[in-house]
């Protein structure tokens, strides 16, 4: 999961739900100064939450563009159910559209980008109806099921959700890989408590399971950006840039970033993200 630098919202960013026809969902809405250049719709990953993208919130809406990060249905501040069939990638897909919808601006106007598995379920929304969106930026989020050590950890996180509680599983996992900091005052852990253990078990699984949909994805002829750091364990990077490749799509490297440029450098991925909104 993203770590990010801080939970408080940056200025004109408002904290408020996303009222939709399948349900609240909580958001991060950052405006700009004037009148926008367009709207981003933010997918988190694994474990995460509109959080993640925080820092990326202030020089996107300074770039022009209004911008909002959302909760998925489970994740921290958005309710969920304890049925893991709620959470199929076809929901989830589902979620996105409704959400989408909810902004109300008409077919073809959202950029919608998703982070890692963020990027999965995006994909899955432009899959199912690509007239939303405007264009479609998969970060971190390759082309199939993630690498082998990955999906290792997964069954064993899996495994410990199905029989563990939240807070048990919390504190094994810090125990094996304990915060490169200090945890911001506990943000980090209440945020996984507030997740269902259904969506995370469901939501694993599909990592280790996705199948590649890259031809499905060009079909829906959206202009794609594929962005990644310079290293990522979870897609190795050679996979990513295949898959760039076979789509046809701009690809951007975030130079000193991981598996989640968005926290690890979020002022060159604004800008990046922003050019290629720009170019459209």
């Amino acid at each position: 999961m993203s770590r990010p630098p801080t939970f408080v919202p940056p200025p004109r960013t408002r904290a408020s739900a996303l009222h939709t026809e399948r349900g609240d969902f909580a958001v991060l809405d950052a405006s700009p100064r004037t009148a926008p250049r367009g709207t981003a719709l933010l997918l988190p990953g694994f474990g995460g939450s509109k959080e993640d993208f925080i820092a990326l919130l202030e020089p996107l809406a300074e770039a022009g563009y209004r911008v909002v990060a959302v909760d998925g249905r489970g994740q921290y501040e958005s309710d969920g159910t304890d049925s893991q069939e709620s959470y199929a990638q076809d929901e989830l897909a589902r979620d996105a559209l409704a959400q989408t919808a909810a902004l109300g601006l008409g077919g073809g106007a959202v950029h919608l980008l998703g982070h890692s598995l963020g990027g999965l379920v995006a994909r899955a929304a432009a899959i199912l109806d690509p007239a939303p969106f405007r264009s479609l930026t998969l970060m971190s989020s390759g082309p199939g099921v993630v690498s082998e050590p990955q999906r290792v950890k997964l069954k064993i996180l899996g495994d410990a959700l199905a029989t563990m509680s939240m807070d048990q599983v919390w504190d094994a996992m810090r125990a094996f890989d304990p915060p490169a900091e200090a945890d911001g005052g506990g943000d980090l852990r209440r945020r996984w408590m507030r997740h269902r253990p259904a969506q995370l078990i469901a939501t694993g699984r599909q990592l280790a399971t996705e199948p590649d949909r890259v031809a499905e994805v060009a079909a829906t002829g959206l202009p794609v950006h594929v962005v990644s750091g310079e290293r990522d364990d979870v897609w190795p990077v050679p996979r990513l840039d295949a898959m760039a490749e076979r789509l046809g799509a701009r690809r951007t490297r975030i130079e000193g970033a991981e598996h989640s440029p968005n926290t690890d450098r979020p002022g060159p991925t604004a800008a990046a993200l922003a050019s290629f909104w720009d170019s459209l």
